[in-house]
């Protein structure tokens, strides 16, 4: 099962995801990331967080979606609609699921304000993350409306 993590900038959020999935899935399970207008460059602190989480971080880079080594079979968004954000719309076949986490590339305040939120944003991802993976994911790959709840079901929490 190929997986998507997708946002604008691909540059925090979305590499957070693809790193932390990456890092947990078993085998046969693999995660890409990507963005619809990607910024270039993975944030410092995205890179700085993942490696005190003991979480590789070699081969991260901001990437557009149309430069992706294979199709996805899940795409998830993880843009915050609440914080007026736009989400990219993926227009390939795949199984598709919103986890709206708030930008931390946004975040202002004192550093250790804006560490906060990087923190939040990767509690959050790996908690769903672990959620995903801890279904039936061999029965959930042939059964598209029940992986569609429950992707849907992950998201709200």
């Amino acid at each position: 099962m190929n997986i998507l993590f997708l946002c604008t900038g691909n540059s925090c959020r979305s590499i957070l995801a693809e790193a932390t999935f990456n890092h947990l899935a078993p085998n046969g399970c693999k995660a890409m990331s990507a963005g619809s207008q990607p910024t270039g460059e993975v944030h410092p602190r995205t890179l700085a967080l993942l490696q005190r989480e003991g979480i590789a971080v070699d081969g991260l880079h901001s990437k557009s979606w149309e430069d992706l080594p294979c199709a996805a079979d899940v795409v998830i968004t993880v843009c915050a609609n609440a914080a007026g954000e736009t989400c990219p719309a993926y227009l390939g076949p795949a199984v598709r699921a919103h986890w709206g986490v708030d930008d931390p590339a946004r975040a202002t305040g004192t550093e250790a304000q804006i560490e906060a939120a990087f923190r939040t944003a990767f509690a959050v991802l790996r908690r769903r993350i672990e959620t995903f993976l801890a279904l039936p994911l061999a029965e959930l790959a042939h059964d598209r409306l029940r992986l569609q709840a429950e992707l849907d079901r992950i998201g709200m929490r």
